[in-house]
């Protein structure tokens, strides 16, 4: 659940003007210590996860795929040594499908 930027900053207001712990604030307002913690360092919330495939290489599946369109995901993962989720996450990344004609040729 993610609070308001108004709500931290009132917390924070609160613990400053009652001069209250942590762990005071914590049990007072419901919300872990840790959590108290990371706003006091940081009290905007998160947008945004930029975080990279760090598993797998890319620009390697993706001439994977050029390559051999017609393998399955669970194929690909066990070339590049990862778990067929990998795989399916990172062609969903890549934005590629793998849509199978219906009829047969």
């Amino acid at each position: 659940m993610s609070y308001s930027l108004d709500f931290r900053r009132r917390l924070f207001k609160v613990k400053a003007k009652e001069q209250l712990t942590f762990q005071e604030v914590s049990a007072r307002f419901g919300i872990p210590i840790r959590t108290l913690f990371r706003w006091q360092n940081r009290i905007e919330p998160k947008t945004k996860r930029n975080k990279p495939a760090t598993k797998l290489d890319m620009d390697a599946l993706r001439k994977d795929v050029e390559d051999h369109p017609d393998l399955y995901q669970y194929e690909r993962a066990k070339k590049f040594g990862v778990g067929q989720s990998t795989i399916f996450y990172a062609l969903k990344r890549l934005r590629i499908s793998n849509e199978k004609n219906a009829l047969p040729s």
